[in-house]
Parts: structure tokens; C-alpha cells; sequence
């Protein structure tokens, strides 16, 4: 039987999103959001999600405007608060959502450990601070550490640059960033691509995620560019 992991609909794609789901966003800032998987997952209706991401989203589109929707409970990220953020800052200071803040190398850390069955580790980042307050920690070679948990997900969503019917990727420079380890440590991997090859146009010397940790592509030819959207003040849904 030959493989496809090529999905026609971008709704169906994201069809087994269920209430409650725990769900990793890639992207750092604007480089590597899947903005048009979000939507569809707007679309779907899903509620009381977890969302672990760079950052809460900006203006009224992708992770901002899943916010904005009131479908997520939960987000668990690096940076709440950036230029162009509204929807989480209105729904966090009336107490409508939860926050958990992850020093952004810890944060890929997690997810890294996740995807290679590593439990937990420990680290000094968070040493003396708040984000220390109720963890284990411990003392190596007279230095204090703190014990963080690996982080899994149900679900990934994931933009890349390039994708053959195995689902093998290629990323488009910094939007490499947090996705291929977010293609491991999830249930099940969403990819919107830019661009579906044939599998003999495949360069293995540049295949970043292999397509053993890809379970679903969707091609999106012309993705939408958050920064230009956001300055045309448009919004979804």
C-alpha cells in the first residue's frame, strides 16, 4: 500500500482536535506559524485547549485570534506579552485565562526531551526566581538545580517549507525554529506546507524532521504573512 500523508482539506486535517486537547503551535514570532492550520482549528470549534507555544499570538489572527475565540483555557509559553499582542492581555487581566511562563531554552528543552522519552532534567535557569517556587531541586558540584518535566502534546501544528507524500520536511531558514522538535514530542503532527514534491525531488541532505514523525500534510500554497495582515487590521474569523 503506498504512503500519502496528504490530506485535501485543511478542515479535515484538524478534524480530530477534541475539547481538551493539548496542542504545540510552532513559530517563533511570525517565522514558522501555522496561521491557516489555526483557523481551521477555529473552525472546528475545539474548547478548553492547552496551547503550548513561543508566544500567546499577536493582533486577531492565528494563535491570537484562537484566543480571541475563547477556545483555549491554558497557554503555556516563553512570551505573553509582545508588540502586537491583544487577546491574551484582555482575557489574562480579567483572570478568563491561565498562564504558565518557560524560559525559552527550557521550553525547547521540554519538548525536545518529550520527543526523545527523556522525562525530565535538571537545569540552573530559574534558580532564585518564581518560576522555581514548588520544584524539586538539587545541588551538583556545590551549584543549585531545579528539576523540569519533559512536555508532550496531543497534537502539533506545524508550518514547513517543503514536504514529499511521506512527510518528510524542510524548513524555510529561522522557521525551523521550534517545529521539528515539536513534530516529536506530539500524539499526532499537522503540517501546512508551501510546497508538495514529488518524492524524487527530495534532497535527503536537507529532510530536518523525517516523515516518521508526520502524520498529516496539507498544502497551502500561499500562506498568509501575519506581520502585513495584522498592519491591514484584518482579523479571523
Amino acid at each position: 500500500m503506498e504512503v500519502n500523508k496528504l490530506i485535501n482539506s485543511i478542515n479535515d486535517a484538524v478534524s480530530e482536535v477534541f475539547d481538551g486537547s493539548t496542542i504545540m503551535i510552532g513559530g517563533f514570532g511570525e517565522a514558522g506559524s501555522p496561521v491557516e492550520l489555526i483557523h481551521a482549528l477555529i473552525d472546528n470549534g475545539s474548547r478548553n485547549l492547552t496551547i503550548i507555544a513561543n508566544n500567546a499570538g499577536n493582533g486577531r489572527i492565528g494563535l491570537g485570534a484562537l484566543i480571541g475565540q475563547r477556545q483555549v483555557n491554558k497557554v503555556i509559553c516563553s512570551f505573553a506579552r509582545s508588540h502586537k499582542s491583544i487577546t491574551f492581555k484582555e482575557q489574562y487581566e480579567k483572570n478568563e485565562i491561565e498562564l504558565e511562563v518557560v524560559p525559552q531554552g527550557t521550553l525547547a528543552e521540554r519538548i525536545r526531551s518529550a520527543g526523545a522519552g527523556i522525562p525530565g532534567f535538571y537545569t540552573a535557569t530559574a534558580v532564585g526566581t518564581p518560576l522555581a517556587n514548588g520544584k524539586e531541586s538539587k545541588m551538583f558540584d556545590g551549584k543549585e538545580y531545579i528539576l523540569e518535566k519533559a512536555l508532550s502534546a496531543d497534537f502539533a501544528f506545524v508550518k514547513a517549507e517543503n514536504a514529499d507524500r511521506y512527510g518528510n520536511l524542510s524548513f524555510n531558514k529561522t522557521a525551523r525554529n521550534f517545529n521539528p522538535i515539536m513534530c516529536m514530542a506530539a500524539k499526532q503532527t499537522i503540517v501546512q506546507v508551501k510546497n508538495f514534491i514529488d518524492v524524487k525531488e527530495t534532497d535527503p541532505e536537507k529532510v530536518i524532521t523525517p516523515g516518521i514523525f508526520v502524520d498529516k500534510i496539507v498544502e497551502v500554497k500561499n500562506p498568509l504573512i501575519e506581520t502585513h495582515a495584522i498592519e491591514n487590521g484584518e482579523v479571523y474569523p
